[in-house]
Order: structure tokens, then C-alpha cells, then sequence
């Protein structure tokens, strides 16, 4: 009921013509759990991830937003207050209705939303595909299943499974591009192959809470792992050869990257300290990000183009305040990439790919766009998700700054939360996302290469080779 009475009263508030709303949210954090959300008398809602234009000074001034902006919350909130109810969260203007139901749903609510980035990143190929969507669902349901024991429904889904690639095999391999037969024939068996031993990895004896069942939960997710990597190389035969998302003329000078890249960070402590996840330490911290350009292919251009150039090598960690990890801000000058010759910053639009279209659309968010309620291909749900910075009342000023959001469903709850449609989400962490939680303002990007997919990136006008072998 609280989060019905903190909507009631944002609506009492703009219907009584105040122009101001405060919200203070309270992020509490901590390794051993995700970051949790309580809530004081006097709220204001975390700042959301702007541009930083000075030093790390600024950090103060992003944590409040303008009069403007509250009182915009405050408008639409109360536009919308017949439709308030116990499940609306505290952030009405961009709260989606769209929900897929089941766990493997790209957008979902509540303890069913999908978290995982690898399954988001698969549910946002550009396929469409009802037996594979079928397949992808059983195997995934596993993955949900095993750390909480429920055995006898993972084995259920495997079984599902089976018939699945056993009834459905010619159908499945009928949507693979030409020339890829071969190799998705291959896949398909593994896959099959690769179910029974999962099964008796499951049915292995233990003791509950013992070390032995431990290491078989271990073992299980260890196996399912294995089977979902081959699922997505599968799926990923089955976007068409030379499949290219449209983009404006008037943005054909960005950098385009036409499909997907491997990005690898490695932060290090400012202090050189050491990184602690749950009492082990680390010397520094390892990230991997996938980059799709399917689904953002100006913004996951302009993100890759500047990691080849090396743009983000000893760059500093900007913002850390338990909601996101920002960074990409020079230490001196304009407050974004500015490209050798030009005088001010590369600007990248906003970009959001809403479910059902054709391509992106720039410039709008959904909400501007009259499609508030829109799911987009690439939601922010999963911890480490990549948005592009920008200015709050600026669409089109991203330039170089990035944050990773340390996703909370308290906080920005799935198909609900005021991510959604408003920034552009451009990828997903899918190894190291766990460093996050204890990389803190100063630390330093030692490194950051693209390790797969550079031959995605299309340049145009003067061509800049990498700073660095590939």
C-alpha cells in the first residue's frame, strides 16, 4: 500500500497546482544482496543518469532534478490517477502494460520478470520463430528452476525439450539462412544431445544444504549453460544473410554497427585495493558486454567505435550511487568525444527500438511519441544493462557517456520502471556484472577492447583505424 499512497499523493499534489514534488530515495547496498529500496518521509526520486558537464563535483548537482521535472511527474501522474492501483510504482508516466507472461518473457512483472541478459539478448534477434521461441522457452525455464530446487520441472522441461527438437527438427532447421544447414544441424543434436546428461546431473543424490548438493547445483547450471550457448548460435543462424536495420540519412555520418559485438573491460581500484564480492577479493574487475546493434545500431555504433579508438582506456568512473555505474566524461574539456578536426562533441540520437516495429525511432522517447506504454526490444531488466547518458530535456545529446544500470524490480520494476522508452538501452554485461556493485567513483578503466564484432562497425566519412590490434 505504500507505493499506492506515494502515487495518491504526487497526484494530490499537481492537482493542487504545486510545482514542486520532492522524493528522496534511500538506496541501501550491500554484496551479499541486491540493492534494496526503502523509503523516509521526505522522498526524492534518484536522479536519473544525465551528462555530466564538470568534474566529479558534479555528482552532487545530478542527484536532483530540476522544478521542471518534478512537476512533469507530478502532471502526469495525476492525468493518470483513475488507473492507479496497489501494483503501480512510484514512477507512473512511462509504466508499460505490456507483459508476456511465463518467466522467460522479455518483459514481465514481479518475481516472474526476466533478469537474465543472455535470454534478453536472445529474445531481441531480429527472428521470429515460434518453434525456436518454443524450444528457448523450455530451456530456459531450467535455468529458473535448478537454484531453487524445483527438479522434477526441470526434468519436465527437458523432456518438453526433446520432444520439441524430435517433432519440430524440420520445421526449426526450415528457418536457418541458406548455406547454414550444416552447421545449425549440428547445433540441433548437440542440444538433444546434451539433455540426458543434464537430466542425470538432476537426479543425482544429495543431501539438501549439504556441499555435495552444492556442487551438483553447480554441475546443473554448469550444463544448462552449455546447452543455452548452443541455443543461441542456433537462434543467431537464423537472422537473414546481410540483415541490416535501417537507419536516417540525416544519421548516416554516426558510426553503425550492423549486428552484435564483444566488449571487455577491466577496471582497477583508484586505492589499489582490491575488489571484494562476498568476502573473495579480486585484483581487478572483469566486465564483458554484448553490444547489439540489431536493436541500436547508432548508439552500440558510436559505444564500439570509441572502445576501438581506445577513448575509454584510463578513463575514471564518474558516478556510483547504488542506482547506476556512469562513466565516458573526458577529465577536461567538452563533455563528450570530439572527433579529431571538430570543434564540439559527437551527438548520437536517442534511439529506442519499440516491439512490433520495423527500426528504431530517434529523437522521442515513447512517451513523446504518443506510445508510452510500448515495450521496447532491449528493456532495462537486467543487472549491468547499458543505457546512453544524455541530458534530461535534450533527446539527442548523448555523446560518449554510458552508465551500467544496477537494475533493482523495487526500484525499476520491469515493463514498468521509467527506463523504458526514455533512454537508450544498447546491451547487456554478460560475465563480471557483480563487480558493479563494489566499483566506486575514481575507479579507473584500465582497459577496454572489443574482443568480437568489429567487423560489424561501419564508418563513415574520414576512416580512423583502432588504436590497437584486433
Amino acid at each position: 500500500m505504500g507505493v499506492r499512497r506515494s502515487s495518491v499523493a504526487i497526484c494530490a499534489a499537481a492537482l493542487l497546482g504545486l510545482s514542486e514534488v520532492a522524493w528522496t530515495f534511500r538506496v541501501q547496498h550491500s554484496f551479499s544482496d541486491a540493492t534494496r529500496l526503502t523509503r523516509t518521509p521526505s522522498l526524492r526520486r534518484p536522479s536519473l543518469p544525465e551528462q555530466q558537464s564538470t568534474g566529479p563535483a558534479a555528482s552532487e548537482n545530478a542527484e536532483c532534478t530540476s522544478r521542471r521535472g518534478y512537476a512533469e511527474e507530478a502532471a502526469r501522474a495525476a492525468v493518470g490517477i483513475a488507473a492507479l492501483s496497489p501494483l503501480l510504482p512510484s514512477f507512473p508516466s512511462n509504466a508499460a502494460k505490456s507483459w508476456q507472461g511465463g518467466l522467460n518473457a522479455p518483459s514481465a512483472a514481479g518475481s516472474r520478470v526476466n533478469k537474465d541478459a543472455d535470454s534478453l539478448l536472445r529474445y531481441g534477434l531480429p527472428i521470429q520463430d515460434k518453434d525456436v521461441t518454443a524450444l528457448q522457452v523450455e530451456l530456459e525455464a531450467v535455468k529458473g528452476d535448478i537454484p531453487v530446487k524445483r527438479f522434477d520441472s526441470a526434468v519436465n522441461h527437458l523432456n518438453k525439450a526433446r520432444v520439441l527438437i524430435r517433432d519440430k527438427e524440420a520445421s526449426l532447421l526450415k528457418a536457418i539462412r541458406p548455406k547454414s544447414e550444416d552447421k545449425a544441424k549440428e547445433l540441433l543434436a548437440s542440444i538433444g544431445a546434451s539433455v540426458d546428461p543434464l537430466i542425470e546431473a538432476i537426479r543425482e543424490p544429495a543431501s539438501r544444504g549439504s556441499p555435495q548438493e552444492a556442487a551438483k547445483l553447480d554441475k546443473c547450471l554448469e550444463l544448462q549453460g552449455g546447452i543455452a550457448d548452443k541455443m543461441t548460435a542456433l537462434m543467431a543462424l537464423m537472422v537473414p544473410e546481410n540483415y541490416k536495420v535501417p537507419v536516417p540519412q540525416e544519421f548516416a555520418s554516426l558510426p553503425q554497427l550492423q549486428g552484435r559485438a564483444k566488449v571487455e573491460m577491466v577496471v582497477k581500484k583508484a586505492d589499489g585495493s582490491k575488489f571484494d564480492l562476498e568476502g573473495r577479493l579480486y585484483d581487478e574487475a572483469k566486465l564483458v558486454m554484448v553490444v547489439d546493434g540489431w536493436n541500436a545500431p547508432v548508439t552500440a555504433g558510436n559505444f564500439v567505435d570509441l572502445v576501438s579508438k581506445g577513448f575509454y582506456d584510463s578513463m575514471k568512473i564518474s558516478r556510483s550511487d547504488g542506482f547506476v555505474v556512469q562513466t565516458g566524461k573526458p577529465d577536461s574539456g567538452p563533455e563528450g568525444y570530439v572527433p579529431t578536426g571538430a570543434k564540439e562533441p559527437r551527438r548520437v540520437p536517442l534511439e529506442i527500438f519499440v516491439k512490433g516495429d520495423n527500426a528504431p525511432m530517434y529523437g522521442e522517447t515513447t512517451e513523446e511519441d504518443g506510445r508510452g506504454f510500448a515495450a521496447t526490444t532491449l528493456p532495462f531488466q537486467a543487472y549491468g544493462a547499458l543505457g546512453m547518458a544524455r541530458s534530461e530535456f535534450d533527446n539527442n545529446s548523448g555523446s560518449s557517456q554510458f552508465f551500467w544500470l544496477l537494475f533493482d524490480s523495487d526500484l525499476t520494476p520491469a515493463g514498468k520502471n521509467f527506463m523504458d522508452g526514455r533512454y537508450a538501452c544498447f546491451g547487456y554485461t554478460v560475465s563480471g556484472a557483480d563487480f558493479l556493485r563494489d566499483i566506486r567513483v575514481g575507479d579507473t578503466i584500465v582497459s577496454a577492447r572489443v574482443v568480437e564484432g568489429i567487423d560489424k562497425l561501419q564508418k563513415t566519412g574520414k576512416s580512423e583505424s583502432p588504436s590497437y590490434a584486433v
